[in-house]
């Protein structure tokens, strides 16, 4: 076979839509080895996955748009990846009930504190307004923050990029802060893991044990509800 006929061979194989598939099922694949070998927080498997996503379509020299439409296969497993948290909360409804005030008391504060101090320590740092409006719904899952974000008159794509920072930064820290400060409840560590870490910090929850777990995927689900509610009229 010629030179010819193998480029033409592997530009086919680059464009089929499988590609971008298996592209990101082995990229996470070898990213969750890596960081189960290592034991290193910092090495999260989203962070480590999507560099070896960009870098392999960087020398490939394959345009995003054509990946994300190949690998829309797995980006629709996202939704009934969501709704699978369920489970755990269904486990521990009752433990739910019993702390219902702890919760709502530590989501109000938390919430507030988050986008204030968020807001706050950019604004002192000379961060222009659609920086601002693209930091403040960080603490939600993606698709809200997004959302959140361009009716503020942020921008999607910066907010995108600081909720996957704050999910990567707040497990990699997570952990390290809540030894530090003697945190030991399952039901106190899944909240701190959902409010501040979203879907990153959930599945770092789930790894710790099912009620902790149970407890992140609360967090983060009634946080993303308040973001996407309040925070429009608050600083719209």
């Amino acid at each position: 076979m010629t030179v010819f006929d193998w480029r033409t061979a592997w530009a086919a194989v680059v464009v089929h839509p499988l590609f971008a598939v298996a592209l990101t099922l082995i990229a996470f694949q070898l990213a969750l080895m890596l960081y189960r070998r290592s034991g290193w927080l910092v090495l999260q498997p989203v962070m480590v996955g999507m560099l070896l996503v960009v870098g392999t379509l960087t020398l490939v020299d394959l345009d995003y748009a054509r990946y994300r439409d190949g690998a829309a296969l797995v980006a629709m497993l996202l939704g009934p990846a969501t709704v699978a948290l369920a489970v755990p909360l269904h486990r521990h409804l009752k433990r739910i009930q019993q702390l219902f005030w702890p919760i709502v008391i530590t989501l109000a504060v938390g919430g507030v504190l988050s986008v204030v101090l968020t807001l706050a320590i950019a604004w002192a740092l000379g961060a222009q307004l659609p920086v601002l409006m693209s930091l403040a719904p960080k603490s939600a899952t993606m698709p809200i923050a997004m959302l959140v974000a361009e009716q503020l008159g942020g921008l999607a794509s910066l907010a995108a990029v600081f909720v996957m920072l704050t999910g990567v930064i707040g497990t990699a820290l997570g952990p390290l802060l809540l030894r530090w400060a003697g945190v030991e409840h399952p039901a106190a560590r899944g909240l701190s893991y959902g409010l501040n870490a979203h879907a990153i910090g959930t599945a770092r929850a789930l790894e710790e044990g099912d009620e902790c777990g149970a407890f992140a995927a609360l967090g983060m689900s009634l946080l993303g509800i308040l973001i996407a509610l309040l925070l429009p009229f608050a600083l719209g």
